[in-house]
């Protein structure tokens, strides 16, 4: 599925949207990389085929969606326990603040390439703080979208989560990724 020209609606169940986590410390090998997905997004992508500047793409996330999905490494598995606690966690003052926050968005500023490779550059919005991120894109040969952004999250004010007085703790930098095998056309104008 590659994006034709014309507007294209994006979420699930046909698109994906993951954050990717990643220990340092001295004790990660006690915690766990994590795969977040966001359960609840949409967005609007416009394809202007011969003017790719011209095109545009925003997304919005319910910042309360984000369930954890996988975790790789550890000393034990994370339990359903340890999986409810890391999303609370998610939720609260200390990181997303959902209460207060209840969106993270996403919209482009700039566009370059074509529909097969493409960058885009666009301003993330997360507690209320909005800053540039540039998004790597691309289309496979069976045409599902891929691409993925990497975000500081102390540039929107998060601070890393950390335990044992630090020796364990989040790497301040995530990959967000996303897959879209498939999409509705926007409603038009009018």
């Amino acid at each position: 599925m590659t994006l034709s020209e014309g507007s294209h609606r994006l979420g699930p169940p046909g698109g994906r949207l993951l954050i990717k986590t990643s220990r340092t410390g001295l004790g990660r090998r006690a915690g766990h990389d994590l795969t977040i997905e966001a359960t609840r997004w949409s967005g609007e992508a416009t394809v202007v085929d011969r003017a790719p500047e011209k095109s545009s793409v925003t997304v919005t996330v319910e910042a309360d969606s984000l369930r954890v999905r996988e975790a790789t490494g550890g000393l034990k598995p994370l339990s359903e326990g340890d999986r409810a606690e890391i999303e609370r966690t998610l939720k609260g003052e200390g990181l997303l603040h959902t209460a207060e926050y209840p969106t993270i968005t996403f919209r482009s500023t700039h566009i370059t390439g074509t529909p097969e490779s493409f960058e885009i550059t666009g301003d993330l919005t997360i507690k209320g703080r909005t800053h540039p991120v540039t998004v790597h894109g691309r289309c496979d040969p069976e045409g599902t979208l891929r691409g993925w952004a990497s975000v500081t999250q102390s540039t929107w004010g998060i601070k890393p989560y950390s335990a044992f007085l630090g020796a364990l703790k989040l790497s301040d930098e995530v990959r967000v990724e996303f897959e879209v095998t498939g999409s509705e056309p926007a409603p038009g104008p009018g």
